[in-house]
């Protein structure tokens, strides 16, 4: 064999990559990143409930000592707790349903009609959105002191209505963003009046849009810590006596009815989908 040829040697050609692996490599990712961030979020959620089992013995609740489902059936034994929660829960039906009816007045006209005001009205309902709950807060304690209104029940029933009603206006408008008014108008042709017309046309078509309001604003409404604490006076609110409890080592039953309060949520949102689901 000579030189020149001993040098010349055949070359092989380079492996070509693996798309298939790499593509169920990037499958994954997603999926993972998914998981992670779901169970960070959850993570609070699921010692809460945990902790609602939790056999404590003394007055902190910060490690678990035991399995017990006495914080269930003592849950109600708290007076104060109770009627903290009573005073939260009447507060948000109360709010709720006037914010809602406002709420949804006011998203019809501003998608339904053209008026002078229209966008100073959406700017208007936009602020409370955009402004710290702590100058609300501040904002609406300034008002009641200026008017002679004592702080209490009625007090805080305004503030939440104040907040609730810009919420209830987002999500009407953006169930109405695309509303067909042809409907509407084929029913007046038909000889239904604008009474009939809304409860039999518009109402139905926007009712998945009410209910889901209805819901963010009763949910806000219990939530709520800073505007209350600041237009609550001697009336007590789950948050606020939650708050006060804190101080003191978090009590067991603070977890039983949070527990309690996450439940009825999901149920209802799962509700909200079957209906809706039924529906379409």
């Amino acid at each position: 064999m000579s030189v020149g040829e001993a040098e010349v040697r055949p070359v092989r050609p380079a492996r070509p990559p693996a798309p298939r692996r790499r593509g169920r490599r990037r499958r994954w990712v997603l999926p993972a990143y998914t998981a992670v961030v779901i169970a960070y979020l959850f993570l609070p959620i699921a010692v809460m409930i945990l902790f609602g089992f939790n056999d404590i013995r003394g007055r902190y609740n910060f490690n678990f000592q035991g399995f017990t489902l006495r914080w269930y059936r003592e849950l109600l034994l708290e007076p104060e707790l109770t009627e903290s929660i009573v005073n939260s829960l009447v507060i948000a039906a109360v709010a709720t349903v006037l914010a809602t009816i406002l709420g949804t007045m006011i998203g019809l006209a501003l998608t339904g009609y053209r008026f002078r005001g229209r966008s100073s009205t959406n700017l208007a309902i936009f602020l409370p959105l955009a402004t710290p709950e702590v100058v609300l807060g501040a904002s609406l304690l300034s008002l009641f002191v200026t008017l002679g209104l004592p702080r209490g029940f009625l007090t805080i029933l305004i503030a939440h209505v104040m907040f609730d009603i810009s919420y209830v206006v987002v999500t009407i408008k953006a169930r109405t963003q695309g509303f067909n008014r042809e409907w509407e108008e084929a029913a007046k042709d038909l000889g239904a009046t604008p009474w009939v017309t809304f409860w039999k046309v518009t109402f139905p078509l926007i009712m998945p849009g009410v209910m889901a309001a209805a819901a963010l604003a009763f949910a806000l409404s219990v939530d709520d810590y800073v505007i209350t604490s600041f237009n609550a006076g001697h009336v007590s609110t789950f948050p606020l006596w939650v708050f006060g409890a804190s101080r003191r080592g978090v009590p067991p039953q603070v977890n039983v009815m949070g527990t309690i309060l996450f439940v009825a949520g999901v149920a209802l949102a799962l509700v909200n989908v079957a209906l809706q689901r039924r529906r379409t």
